[in-house]
């Protein structure tokens, strides 16, 4: 499904990310852990080209791109194939719930409107948004405003939605709501990269669990080879100062 081949990123002189390599299968949750700085929200970005790789290869469904050699069509062929869930929301202000998520309908897709609305309306209720379709971001909550993100993303259909941190901008209060609504949407078997602070989250919900630092993979695995029987000393050191419950020897 989704196949990353030598992933390289550098800001300035700063290399961000070195020669990655992920394959995820269709239907996959795969959970991106790592310390600020590691690499993994731009890695995220990468998938879609809201970040331009120094090198490497993307392959999506049946669709592969060099970075090097990428053309307009290859980047916009690549974007009709995923969606973005971002920490900030990143909605129109000027638009209610229902409009946010017509918008890509109607520009993207160019359904007629009437077609569009319906859509959106039952993606809005699907998310249990149902009684907010005129509220503007304004009077929503952050968990709310995230989940007509999470609408909009769906709306596209997607082959694969990527997921950057998205609670990291909420209140406590709200993020199981917004946690719920991706457990939801991981159980119908759409392919999902989440990068997350959410343990509980990653162990309940992930195939697979990645672990970042440096740029680089440092491990890989199901959530339990990961979270209990974690190979590397990196990991480990991750996972004793986000859990201080655990006790892996170093």
């Amino acid at each position: 499904m989704i196949e990353l081949k030598n992933i390289s990123k550098s800001f300035w002189r700063h290399e961000v990310l070195r020669n990655i390599n992920l394959n995820v299968e269709t239907g996959e949750v795969v959970v991106i852990l790592g310390p600020s700085g590691s690499g993994k929200t731009t890695l995220l970005r990468c998938v879609n080209y809201l970040e331009k790789p120094a090198g490497g290869e993307i392959a999506v469904g049946d669709f592969r791109m060099d970075c090097a050699r990428a053309k307009r069509g290859d980047v916009l062929r690549l974007r009709r194939k995923t969606a973005m869930v971002f920490q900030q929301y990143n909605l129109f202000r000027h638009k209610t719930a229902l409009e946010n998520v017509m918008e890509a309908l109607l520009v993207v897709k160019k359904l007629p409107p009437k077609e569009a609305r319906g859509r959106s309306v039952s993606l809005l209720e699907k998310v249990g948004l149902g009684d907010k379709l005129d509220a503007y971001p304004s009077r929503l909550s952050g968990g709310q405003q995230q989940r007509v993100g999470i609408a909009r993303a769906l709306a596209l259909e997607p082959e694969v939605i990527l997921f950057d941190e998205p609670t990291s901008a909420l209140d406590p209060e709200l993020v199981g709501e917004v946690l719920e609504v991706i457990r939801n949407i991981a159980r119908e078997g759409i392919t999902m990269i989440v990068v997350t602070h959410e343990m509980g989250f990653a162990r309940d919900v992930a195939n697979r669990v990645v672990f970042m630092d440096g740029g680089v993979v440092v491990e890989e695995g199901t959530p339990d080879e990961v979270f209990q029987r974690p190979r590397e000393e990196r990991t480990k050191q991750f996972l004793r100062r986000i859990t201080p419950e655990a006790n892996y020897s170093i």
